[in-house]
């Protein structure tokens, strides 16, 4: 039986470690760029199984507002710093995500820190997609543990970015040696982070889910080139909040 194609918007790094891995599943993909009529597009293959938005986190909201909304029921993302509010305003029924934690850099082989949690009508297909290219990932049970593991993404990114600036080192020298500063900027992007999701957080998850990243892959670095980005993205949500960010600001003001 033929599969259904999977669209796949963005071919980066990422993008292209999916879609190599959904056509290993046996599903035609079609790729998609930023010269891409995704109208025409959409009216060639309207019932995709599943449309993957791989595009980076400063172009998808620009992306996800120019989505034809015939496949508003089959949208995945799989972006950094994702959160709810990102696709909540947008038409999609149910969309699937996945919180990736991999990491796949030019000219070498993914790397896995630990299994990816997934959530929505497509977690599976993802999750046995990856499986072809044994990247482990996994199936969580409510749309509430997606968005904690979602937090838990965030938090390790942003606190190992923005510490990185000022340890440059790995995460293991981080947590061990400049611990004291991993967990002020923890908590202060856990601050910005309840605003965005509109409720206090289990914090003790999240620090217990950050550090399980961290035993992932002690050796991975701390800092790497979006790190500035990160901390003035963090800034301004946090202005717009109208939390003070101490210790992210000494950190910018340092630099």
């Amino acid at each position: 039986m033929n599969k259904n194609s999977v669209i796949v918007i963005g071919l980066g790094e990422m993008g292209s470690v999916f879609a190599r891995a959904i056509l290993k599943l046996g599903h035609p993909v079609y790729p998609a760029s930023r010269n891409t009529d995704l109208d025409v597009l959409a009216k060639e293959i309207p019932n995709p199984a599943m449309v993957l938005v791989s595009v980076g986190e400063n172009d998808l909201q620009a992306c996800l507002d120019k989505l034809p909304a015939v496949w508003n029921n089959s949208i995945a993302l799989l972006q950094n710093e994702l959160l709810p509010g990102d696709w909540e305003s947008h038409d999609f029924k149910e969309p699937t995500v996945i919180s990736v934690w991999f990491e796949k850099k030019k000219g070498q082989d993914s790397k896995v820190l630990i299994p990816s949690p997934c959530f929505g009508p497509n977690a599976s297909l993802l999750v046995d997609a990856l499986a072809t290219l044994d990247i482990p990932a996994c199936e969580v049970a409510s749309a509430e543990k997606m968005e904690e593991e979602l937090l838990i993404k965030n938090v390790y990114i942003l606190t190992t970015n923005i510490s990185g600036l000022i340890t440059k080192g790995n995460v293991d020298d981080l947590w061990q040696n400049h611990n004291d500063l991993a967990i002020e900027v923890a908590n202060e992007v856990m601050d910005i982070q309840a605003t965005l999701v509109g409720h206090d957080l289990e914090r003790e998850n999240l620090i217990k889910g950050f550090k399980t990243g961290i035993d992932g892959d002690l050796e991975h670095m701390c800092m790497g080139r979006s790190a500035p980005g990160r901390l003035d993205r963090a800034i301004k949500q946090a202005e717009t909040a109208g939390i003070e960010v101490k210790k992210l600001k000494e950190i910018q003001n340092s630099l």
